[in-house]
């Protein structure tokens, strides 16, 4: 939702989203095996919905998309738009850019779980050969920016690729 308020001379953002589930088959959470995990993800002024569902390790549908999956892919936006921001201050034509994250989560024996690590593998190409070595350099900055990788207790790496088109 991106509403901006200032307290305390702090910028403070306000997010803002709809997940409504939509897996009643007629007998609600009657029983563990009794419905759908299936939800629908939205926001105000958004362009389309987000269908989602649980892992299939959980009874969910492998075609939605699931909360880890959601997860990771936060970090790796969030990691890439700060990137993308740095080389295009730092004079680094970045001309394409494809991750794949990949998180590890462990179950606990209560069922509960938690990431322990998520590593992206940002490939980026840039016009410049002679600008490999910065443009690898600006992923640490991206890193140490990215308001999603701040907020998780546990390490969030990355691994990039540096090209050039000539």
């Amino acid at each position: 939702m991106g509403i901006r308020t200032r307290r305390y001379g702090v910028k403070e953002h306000r997010y803002e989203v709809t997940t409504e589930w939509t897996g009643n088959q007629g007998q609600g959470t009657r029983g563990y095996q009794s419905y759908s995990r299936d939800h629908v993800i939205s926001g105000a002024g958004k362009y389309g919905d987000i269908l989602a569902s649980s892992d299939p390790a959980f009874l969910g549908d492998k075609t939605r998309y699931n909360p880890e999956d959601l997860f990771l892919s936060s970090l790796s936006a969030c990691h890439m738009l700060w990137y993308l921001h740095l080389c295009s201050s730092h004079g680094v034509a970045v001309t394409s850019y494809a991750d794949v994250a990949v998180g590890v989560m462990v179950e606990s024996k209560d069922q509960s779980g938690r990431f322990t690590k998520v590593t992206l593998h940002p490939e980026v190409e840039i016009e410049d050969a002679d600008q490999i070595e910065r443009a690898r350099a600006l992923h640490a900055d991206a890193h140490r920016m990215c308001f999603i990788a701040n907020s998780c207790n546990f390490p969030v790496e990355h691994e990039p690729t540096i090209k050039s088109r000539d």
